[in-house]
């Protein structure tokens, strides 16, 4: 097996929200849910401190435990809740919160899990590979965002309605009907999706935050297949590089309209013999 990773934040002005580990046998990556300057969330800690802190602690629970990815997930949540809950307010709506994309091979099978939006590419030889994501997120926001999309980014305009945006998304947050994320409520680790793969089929597998699949599922610029090739032949960072050089060209979102000019991006790829 071969694992190479790389991630990028959006800005160097502030800490990246991404969060990814790697064991001989698993690979968690988390990307936690920023939110604009000056908005409350009742935690002291922050977006980063949550998704690095579940993130190393979810990585312990895979390396030690055999147990179903959603029962190590909903521990690992439980863990978390208990270091901040007695000095942060975790019943805010903005209490912060992070999407979750894991695999663990066995003897035989590739286990995954997704919550949220970020992303699973597994190559098994056919001609599109498996693509596994969580579009309950995108499904939401997509009846809340024209405002938004109308907007130029970057703009005051843009970000006031980004602000509603956020709220209205609160609202629909580990809720029936909206969406699920790791926050503050365990419940949400057992609506995630999971499954597996038999080893055998498996050639490769990438995990990517939403700021990484961008160059395929937001702008299109590549297929899955075509990523999966940049990943293999030329490294997450050169796929992270070809993301940028797309925000950039596009940097008020007139062509792919999107909530953040440049967003924290994250990438790994194992590869199997």
């Amino acid at each position: 097996m071969r694992l190479t990773l790389a991630t990028d934040p959006a800005s160097p002005d502030r800490p990246n929200e991404d969060f990814v580990g790697v064991t001989s046998g698993a690979v968690v990556l988390l990307d936690g849910a920023g939110i604009p300057s000056g908005m409350e969330s009742g935690c002291s800690h922050g977006v980063a401190w949550y998704a690095r802190t579940l993130g190393s602690t979810l990585l312990a629970e895979v390396t030690q435990s055999a147990d179903p990815l959603t029962e190590l997930l909903t521990r690992s949540i439980k863990a978390v809740v208990s270091l901040h809950d007695f000095t942060c307010d975790l019943s805010h709506p903005g209490t912060p919160s992070a999407t979750v994309a894991m695999l663990r091979r066995t003897d035989d099978t590739l286990e995954w899990l997704v919550l949220a939006d970020s992303v699973i590419v597994i190559d098994t030889g056919t001609a599109e590979p498996t693509v596994l994501s969580d579009d309950r997120l995108e499904r939401t926001g997509a009846l809340h965002r024209t405002e938004l999309d109308a907007l130029p980014s970057g703009t005051p305009e843009h970000s006031e309605a980004l602000r509603r945006y956020i709220e209205i998304m609160r609202g629909h947050r580990n809720r029936e009907g909206g969406f699920w994320v790791a926050s503050a409520d365990p419940l949400a680790a057992e609506r995630s999706l999971t499954g597996s793969v038999p080893t055998e089929r498996v050639r490769s597998a990438a995990l990517l935050s939403d700021g990484a699949s961008r160059l395929t599922d937001l702008f299109g610029l590549v297929t899955w297949r075509q990523l999966l090739d940049l990943l293999t032949h030329e490294g997450p960072h050169e796929l992270i590089a070809q993301v940028r050089a797309a925000e950039r060209d596009d940097p008020y979102g007139s062509h792919r309209p999107r909530h953040k000019t440049h967003d924290d991006a994250t990438a790994a790829l194992w590869t199997f013999r």
